[in-house]
């Protein structure tokens, strides 16, 4: 019998799975329901498309209707999903209801929002799909100087990016570093100095607590009393994935969709892959693990179980003012080791025995040991499971 799988977000995580999908079966009917048109497109591209002279048209690799043909995939676009009736088996939209046999919610994140006061405060934008890029790149005509909530690895790729495109930036975060957690404080150190160099100004250890209006701009008011005015201002603080839809659904959620090995989430036929989904206790918004989940639910669901794997998955940051690749340690109760040589720095986390290698990170010339140094880390979900249950 044909399986139909309704798949729910046309981000990397549902369009990856269709492909490989469609790879492994050429029968099974598969149904794609999107906000969004269902254009693929990279998001990660979104944060360093400015400099290249890059339009939001420009960033689509495929479009929707070719995506359709060569997949055998129906892309339903510009829906809002308004309800999941894991009973019945179906899924409400405003363009009607979709009945299913397995169910795969690849919803994505969104951008979190600062509680802010001022008369301005919802002025801030944020860039985290096509069509916000678009409006991003629309308001950026004729400005001159751009302000940055949150000096993670968004902000500080859209920072670097903004600088090679000409503009004033200035990152503002409540941290002490750039990267937050991610980075160990001599890395941090030559990281900030080398995007400052770049002309990123940093304010740090400090909180943006008002957005007024200015003429022309918005005037940002911080905690420590000081105040600039800005001709715009990007949030980046950060991603929370989207379970409202899950959780209305009786879906057992935590900061994702909660799921196993096999991306399972604690109702029958219904699947998380993606940004959204916490998979063992894991929320890892990055590419690779994408990549890994897509190959292993679409196995899963052509009828090969087969639980996701994750081997060591380095996260490259788009700042040519600074090239780094991080491996973050996912156990505490380590050290980190650092070298400095010529234009590069190593550092690598030793875990609490003292030998096993748990992460590292790597700045400028360094950043050519990515391969070999991630042969040695311990992935986040790697080795063998026992069978599905």
């Amino acid at each position: 019998m044909t399986r139909r799988i309704v798949i729910i977000g046309s981000g990397m995580a549902g369009i990856s799975l269709a492909r490989e999908l469609r790879r492994l079966d050429d029968r099974a009917e598969m149904v794609l329901l999107s906000r969004e048109p269902g254009d693929f497109y990279s998001k990660p591209a979104l944060s360093n498309a400015l400099a290249g002279g890059k339009s939001a048209a420009a960033l689509v690799l495929t479009p929707a209707a070719r995506l359709a043909q060569d997949l055998g995939v129906r892309i339903v676009g510009h829906t809002e999903v308004d309800a999941v009736d894991t009973g019945a088996r179906e899924v409400h939209a405003t363009a009607g209801s979709f009945a299913y046999d397995a169910l795969v919610l690849a919803m994505g994140a969104s951008q979190r929002r600062l509680p802010m006061a001022g008369e301005e405060a919802d002025a801030m934008l944020s860039v985290n799909n096509l069509a916000d890029y678009a409006r991003f790149r629309e308001r950026l005509q004729g400005a001159r100087r751009v302000a940055i909530i949150g000096a993670g690895l968004i902000g500080c790729e859209f920072a670097n990016d903004l600088r090679l495109a000409g503009i004033e930036v200035d990152v503002h975060d409540v941290a002490a570093q750039p990267l937050g957690r991610l980075l160990p404080a001599r890395a941090a150190d030559m990281f900030r100095r080398r995007l400052e160099a770049a002309g990123v100004r940093f304010h740090l250890g400090t909180t943006v607590v008002r957005i007024d209006p200015a003429e022309p701009g918005h005037v940002l008011s911080t905690s420590t009393g000081t105040s600039a005015r800005y001709d715009l201002v990007l949030c980046a603080i950060g991603l929370q994935p989207n379970i409202g839809l899950a959780r209305d659904a009786g879906l057992d959620t935590g900061t994702g969709i909660r799921t196993d090995r096999w991306l399972r989430s604690s109702v029958a036929d219904v699947y998380a892959l993606g940004d959204c989904a916490e998979v063992e206790g894991l929320v890892l918004p990055y590419v690779l693990p994408i990549t890994h989940g897509a190959k292993a639910l679409a196995r899963t669901l052509t009828g090969e179980p087969t639980p996701v794997q994750y081997p060591a998955m380095p996260v490259v940051v788009k700042t040519p003012a600074c090239p780094a690749v991080i491996c973050p340690p996912l156990q505490p109760g380590g050290a980190w080791s650092v070298a400095v040589d010529g234009d590069g720095l190593r550092a690598i986390y030793l875990g609490a025995d003292g030998e096993t290698m748990d992460g590292f990170v790597l700045l400028g010339s360094a950043v050519k040991e990515r391969m070999s140094l991630a042969a040695r880390v311990p992935g986040p979900l790697a080795g063998t499971v026992l069978p599905m249950l």
